[in-house]
C-alpha cells in the first residue's frame, strides 16, 4: 500500500476534508486570493503593472474574507490554515517581489535584486513566524507588519506613481521595500479587526474625525486633478494602518 511504508492511513490525510463540505467554502475564497496572486505575477511578466497592483490588492481582500468565513460557518481547520500560510507566501510575498523587481530593475539593477529578495525573504520568515506563534494566546494583535499590509503598501505605492509622476521609478521605491521587510520581522506589534473593532468601538469621535479630515482630503484631491483617487484611497489605508496602528494598540488596546 502506498501509505503503508509510512505508517499514515489515507483515512488520517482526508479526515480533515470529510467533516463537512462546508468547510471547503472558506478554502475556496482562500484558492481565489491565490488565484489574483498569480495573476499579479503573470501581469508583472507581461508589463501590465497597473493589473498586477489590482490583482494583488484584490488578493488582499480574499484574504481577509476567508478567515471572516471560516468563523462564521463555525469551520476553521488545519487544512486551512496551512493553505493560507502557503498562498499569503505567493500573494504577497513572491507577487509583489516580482512586481517590484520588474517595476525598477531598469534603474537599479542588482540593488532591485537585493531589496526585493529581502522583502521575499522577510516575508516568509514573518509567514514561518506567524506559524509558530499562532497556537499562543496572541489573540489581537500580529507581531511584525503583516505580509497582506505590505503587499498593499507597494501595490498602491506603484499604482500612485504610475498614475501621477511621469519619471523613471524612484530610489524612495527600495527605501520603503527596506523598510517594509524590517517591519515585517519586527516585534512591533500590529491589531487585529477584532482589535480595531475595539479601538472603533470606544473611541468614536477621535476616529472620526480623522476620517472627516481624509474625506475633506480626497474631496480636494478630486477638485484639484479631477479623478477619483481610487488608489490615493488605498494607499492612505494601508499606510494609516502601517504607520499609527501600533500606537493606537499601545495606547489603547
Amino acid at each position: 500500500m502506498p501509505f503503508s511504508k509510512f505508517n499514515i492511513s489515507p483515512g488520517f490525510i482526508c479526515q480533515d476534508c470529510r467533516g463537512s463540505q462546508v468547510s471547503n467554502i472558506a478554502n475556496f475564497v482562500t484558492f481565489l486570493s491565490l488565484f489574483c496572486g498569480f495573476f499579479s505575477i503573470v501581469f508583472s511578466l507581461e508589463g501590465h503593472f497597473t493589473f498586477a497592483c489590482w490583482a494583488i490588492i484584490c488578493s488582499v481582500v480574499f484574504d481577509g474574507l476567508d478567515g471572516k468565513v471560516a468563523r462564521f460557518i463555525s469551520k476553521s481547520s488545519p487544512l486551512g490554515k496551512e493553505l493560507d500560510s502557503l498562498v499569503d507566501v505567493i500573494c504577497f510575498g513572491l507577487a509583489p517581489a516580482i512586481l517590484g523587481y520588474i517595476f525598477v530593475y531598469r534603474n537599479f539593477f542588482i540593488w532591485a535584486f537585493v531589496s526585493l529578495f529581502i522583502y521575499l525573504s522577510c516575508s516568509v520568515m514573518r509567514l514561518a513566524i506567524y506559524n509558530i506563534i499562532s497556537g499562543q494566546r496572541h489573540n489581537n494583535y500580529f507581531l511584525g507588519l503583516p505580509t497582506t499590509a505590505s503587499g498593499g503598501v507597494l501595490a498602491s505605492f506603484i499604482l500612485i506613481y504610475r498614475r501621477y509622476a511621469d519619471a523613471p521609478a524612484p530610489v524612495t521605491f527600495l527605501f520603503l521595500v527596506v523598510i517594509l521587510s524590517v517591519l515585517m520581522v519586527s516585534r512591533i506589534k500590529y491589531p487585529n479587526l477584532s482589535a480595531i473593532r475595539k479601538m472603533t468601538d470606544n473611541y468614536v469621535r477621535p476616529i472620526a474625525a480623522v476620517l472627516i479630515v481624509i474625506f475633506l482630503f480626497l474631496i480636494w484631491f478630486y477638485l484639484r486633478f479631477t479623478v477619483f483617487p481610487a488608489e490615493v484611497i488605498i494607499f492612505v489605508i494601508f499606510s494609516g494602518y502601517l504607520i499609527f496602528s501600533p500606537f493606537l494598540y499601545k495606547k489603547f488596546v
